[in-house]
């Protein structure tokens, strides 16, 4: 995986608070998608998950996730990038 953006290239290319766009691509098994959005849902502290829709490769064996939580620092977007990075079965993230 690369390295994460800075906070000031955050805070210079996006609006805060406001949505912000993640991208996922993952193996489809051991639940990938449910355990990215619950992970994105629990480092922001949301009460309801973040709006997202997936879709599958045509062979069925990866899955892309897009989110879209409303997130209120550059710091939140760095704190689930990392928290993301983290989850078995990835193999994109941005």
């Amino acid at each position: 995986m690369s390295e994460l953006p800075s906070i000031e290239l955050l805070e210079n290319n996006h609006v805060f608070p406001g949505p912000y766009m993640f991208k996922v691509i993952g193996r489809v098994e051991d639940g990938f998608a449910a355990r990215v959005v619950a992970a994105v849902r629990e480092e922001l502290a949301a009460e309801f998950d973040p709006p997202f829709r997936m879709r599958e490769t045509a062979g069925g064996r990866h899955i892309s996730i897009t989110l879209e939580p409303r997130v209120e620092t550059a710091r939140q977007v760095l704190a689930v990038y990392r928290r993301v990075r983290k989850l078995a079965g990835l193999v994109v993230l941005w």
